[in-house]
């Protein structure tokens, strides 16, 4: 796609797990963020920082996830402080060498960091940020292109679940919820024209294992057909391209 990010993941972690403790979630899940991201691009660098020693627990699913884990003990002098101070030198260290990383996100709701979302601004980098909305300042929030509260991820959640699908077999509800939350992602991002290859790009950066002739299709147009046979989505062929577009969806949560 044209207008897909190529994204660095900064994650201020100490700072997103006592938010979401002080708001009373059980804990931060990094799927939830990681999915909502890839709907924006390639995410080609991912790095967390903290004292990893205090948050054993979440060390396997962040691995799971490719992150880098960037340790800081606390017996440091100054720990905390040290964390945040290396990741802006990593941010902009990232920043002047790898022209090709276009958006930065920021995952923290310190004020610290708003010098370094500047900074990155000024470089003519797209900067999103991330945090809890009880934990996060106004000034970083107000310095970001745009911001994510996790309280919003988990109010959309991993995937959608729609009672629409409910009575179909397995293997074609699963391809079905996946083209749905593609198309959502879409949505989100404000999409004017919902091209048959955008949306199956999305589904590729969501599942990357995705490919339609796994789910009995001989191409990624017969499948958009059997959606809308089964009243999921509405479509319509482009004259120009002779190309699918999709013009609606008809499911609800």
């Amino acid at each position: 796609m044209a207008d897909e990010h190529n994204l660095a993941l900064f994650i201020d972690f100490e700072n997103l797990a006592i938010g979401v403790r002080d708001s009373g979630y059980k804990k931060f899940e990094i799927e939830l963020l990681t999915s909502r991201l890839l709907e924006k691009g390639k995410i080609l660098f991912k790095r967390a920082y903290s004292d990893w020693s205090r948050y054993a627990e979440y060390k396997r699913e962040f691995h799971e996830a490719a992150i880098e884990l960037f340790d800081i003990p606390q017996r440091v002098i100054g720990g905390k402080n040290s964390a945040d101070i290396r990741m802006v030198v990593d941010a902009l260290d990232l920043c002047y060498s790898r022209a090709h990383i276009d958006t930065f996100v920021i995952a923290s709701g310190d004020s610290d960091f708003s010098p370094l979302v500047s900074k990155l601004r000024e470089n003519n980098k797209l900067v999103i940020g991330v945090g809890v909305k009880n934990s996060t300042s106004d000034l970083l929030l107000e310095n970001c292109d745009e911001f994510i509260f996790y309280e919003d991820l988990l109010r959309v959640g991993g995937g959608a679940s729609f009672s629409r699908l409910e009575n179909l077999p397995k293997k074609k509800q699963e391809c079905f919820e996946l083209l749905v939350d593609s198309i959502l992602a879409l949505e989100r991002e404000n999409k004017d024209v919902l091209w048959g290859s955008m949306v199956k790009q999305t589904m590729q950066r969501k599942k990357p294992t995705f490919n339609e002739g796994f789910y009995g299709y001989r191409t990624f147009s017969a499948l958009l057909k059997e959606a809308r046979e089964a009243g999921i989505i509405e479509i319509k062929k482009d004259a120009k391209s002779g190309t699918y577009v999709v013009t609606d969806l008809l499911v609800s949560e």
